[in-house]
């Protein structure tokens, strides 16, 4: 059930059923560190076609790290997310519920991603592109793949190959 693309497909195979596909990055992680920081850059620099950035869910730095440096860091950098419409939030339960194509870009901790899946798709999100490695074991990973086909949701798995 797990698919290997780049998220530049996925973005594109969402699309098809509506003209812009809404996009929630989950963990978003440190400016200039955090991988889904670079996804929330493309996509608010609109680098990715049919895609706008809705939500970012970032439970650390709006959370416990938030009065640490990397966390007033990120507070700086969510206010201009935040000031082009932008909603933040510091868990998926905070986020509405989908009424329609919104891909969710997990790029959180290993251990978390389970969680984090099972939650995206109880939101209503209808694709998810999960950051490599998806789980910590292979067992976690097929499940989150049997529940993820449960809910007709495909899972596109992030991996970059360098040659």
């Amino acid at each position: 059930w797990f698919q290997y693309t780049s998220p530049i497909f996925l973005y594109f195979s969402a699309a098809m059923t509506k003209s812009t596909v809404e996009v929630v990055v989950v963990a978003c992680g440190a400016p200039k560190r955090g991988m889904g920081w670079y996804h929330c850059l493309q996509l608010l620099q609109g680098r990715v076609q049919d895609a706008t950035l809705t939500d970012i869910v970032e439970p650390f730095f709006l959370g416990a790290g938030k009065d640490s440096v990397m966390g007033k860091e990120f507070a700086e950098w969510a206010a201009t997310a935040a000031a082009k419409g932008v909603a933040l939030h510091s868990s998926v339960a905070e986020m509405p519920q989908s009424t329609g194509p919104k891909l969710a870009m997990i790029c959180g901790r290993t251990a978390d991603n389970p969680k984090l899946l099972r939650e995206v798709i109880d939101r209503g999100c209808t694709h998810v592109y999960l950051e490599k490695p998806g789980a910590p074991t292979v067992k976690e990973l097929q499940e989150m793949a049997a529940y993820a086909k449960a809910k007709n949701v495909p899972i596109f798995m992030g991996y970059n190959r360098n040659f």
